[in-house]
Formats: structure tokens, sequence, C-alpha cells
């Protein structure tokens, strides 16, 4: 079985299927909704995305609805 390359990343799990175009784009969102995020009531970097638009930070402990991606400082 084929591994993931560096370019296709973490949609590398999709093969040749859907296109490259779209695959890219699933690649940038995933990688943006998986890193740390800047906390808005502690301003430090701990929230994590629990599910869609459910977030929470490590820090100081609050679960709170924001977009379901990404953070907007």
């Amino acid at each position: 079985m084929p591994t993931k390359t560096k370019k296709a990343k973490a949609a590398g799990r999709f093969g040749a299927r859907y296109g490259k175009t779209v695959r890219a784009k699933l690649s940038k969102v995933e990688t943006k909704q998986r890193v740390k995020q800047r906390c808005p009531f502690c301003k430090k970097l701990g929230v994590k995305r629990v599910s869609k638009g459910i977030w929470n930070c490590k820090k100081c402990g609050k679960k709170f609805a924001s977009n379901t991606y990404h953070l907007d400082e």
C-alpha cells in the first residue's frame, strides 16, 4: 500500500480521488484547525477544537462556541 506524500499531507488518505484542488483545500483547513489557538478570555495559547464550532481552553477551563474551523482574532 502506498504511503502518504509530503505534498498531500493529511489528504493523502483519499489517494487519487476527488481531485487535487479539493484535497489541497481540505489539507489547508485540517492543518489550520488542529493548531492551538489563543483564548479570547485569558489570552493564552491553549484553545483546542473539541468538535464543530466547540472550543475548549486548557488554561482557564472555558468551553465556548465560535467559528467552525479556526478562531478569528
